[in-house]
């Protein structure tokens, strides 16, 4: 009944995100010219079929997915590429979309349908960079724990494509931006590195993020980040007025679905934030130190509550080898924390239903969870040790396993105390 409810609540939650309803509530106004639909991210193929279904007008356009992310559409094409590390075919699709709205006219509309994941959907490496570079400062920021904020901030340095350069392209055309967003407080500039909205932020202050989170960059890139300043598309550009930015599905719609799903079931829910960040094993222990809080003494909630949260917390890789994305980490930690204690049951996932890089959403955790561990022959604290947190739940059946779900709205959290 329990884990039954938490995966019930996760369902509601990526319901509200689903693009087909969300992107007919926004159509921007048709142009006298062409319209050009273009996109990235891990929804942006679901976006694309729900807005060609909508649209009655004519239409073209390309938008990039994740592999095994595809939905068959008529007008626009969907291309497959890798993340969360960039392969030569976002390498080329991110080409073509630079030549596909070059020599547009002020009366033409391009659509950009941007969700979480597009960043590395779209690489298009700096002057003087080849993809290998941008695959290799990927793989450094993955590793590195800053936040998304920081991790745009650095790979604006380094695009051709992103921080709005992809909208300057487009000019004199107007842009319309449809946004799921995924991304703690759902600053839209910061999703998928907003590639047709400007971002803040100078190379001097991406190079003191850059040492202040180590980052081991290739040497040209290095060499990139070392030189003057250069100038960014600026959100008071002449050439962004006319443009519209729309998010039309973000976390804390989703938190507040799942909400009312519970208080439904008479269980009062408690939405912490939708914008949680920081380092997944430390986040566990500021929420594992809460629950216990209203298992034991029944504050600062009643029994019986949820606690939903979402955002997007970083993992540190402390050892090789290990498998596990941030949802999986967090619940691992958070086990161990909770360990012994009655009442207690949790569920981490990410609503694109692909944690990191393995095939499952997310895991359930509760207060037997570290001990049925032991039973099974895992150390709790090694592989959290060893960022391996997917294989310890795989050891006792407790991943969670729903596939793509068509969205992308970061990470689900519900925390159930009885």
């Amino acid at each position: 009944m329990t884990r039954a409810l938490l995966e019930e609540m996760f369902h509601a939650a990526v319901a509200q995100a689903q693009p087909a309803l969300a992107v007919m509530r926004h159509l921007p106004p048709k142009p006298k010219g062409r319209t050009v639909v273009i996109g990235a991210g891990k929804a942006s193929a679901q976006m694309a079929r729900a807005f060609e279904q909508a649209w009655d007008g004519p239409l073209s356009g390309l938008v990039v997915t994740r592999y095994g992310y595809g939905e068959a559409c008529e007008r626009i094409e969907v291309v497959e590429a890798a993340h969360p590390v960039p392969d030569e075919a976002g390498f080329l699709a991110a080409r073509r979309i630079m030549e596909m709205v070059s020599g547009l006219s002020a009366d033409d509309l391009v659509v950009a349908l941007i969700s979480g994941g597009g960043s590395a959907l779209l690489p298009a490496p700096a002057i003087g960079l080849t993809l290998d570079d941008e695959q290799a400062i990927n793989r450094t920021l993955l590793a590195s724990g800053a936040p998304i904020s920081v991790m745009n901030l650095i790979r604006n340095q380094f695009s051709s494509i992103k921080g709005g350069r992809l909208a300057r392209q487009c000019a004199p055309a107007r842009v319309a931006t449809l946004v799921v967003s995924d991304v703690p407080g759902d600053d839209p500039a910061l999703v998928a590195s907003g590639p047709t909205i400007p971002l803040a932020g100078t190379r001097e202050l991406a190079r003191k993020y850059a040492n202040l989170y180590r980052l081991d960059l290739p040497p040209h890139a290095h060499a990139l980040l070392a030189g003057d300043d250069y100038l960014a598309p600026s959100p008071d550009d002449a050439e962004f007025i006319g443009n519209s930015v729309t998010t039309i599905a973000s976390a804390a719609l989703s938190l507040e679905a799942a909400a009312e799903l519970a208080r439904g079931h008479g269980i009062e829910a408690a939405i912490l934030s939708d914008s949680i960040e920081g380092e997944s094993r430390d986040v566990a222990q500021v929420l594992a130190a809460m629950a216990r809080e209203i298992a034991v003494r029944n504050r600062p909630f009643n029994k019986p509550v949820v606690l939903l949260s979402g955002g997007e917390t970083t993992v540190t890789l402390r050892g090789k080898g290990g498998r596990g994305g941030r949802n999986a980490e967090f619940l691992l930690a958070f086990a161990i924390a909770v360990n012994g204690v009655e009442g207690i049951s949790a569920l981490a996932a990410d609503t694109d239903g692909i944690d990191g890089s393995e095939d499952n959403a997310g895991a359930y955790a509760d207060g037997t969870t570290a001990t049925r561990l032991r039973k099974a022959g895992v150390d709790p604290l090694a592989v959290l040790a060893g960022n391996d947190a997917y294989s310890a739940f795989a050891a006792i059946g407790d991943l969670l396993v729903t596939g793509p779900t068509g969205t992308n709205v970061n990470d689900f959290r519900a925390i159930l105390i009885r």
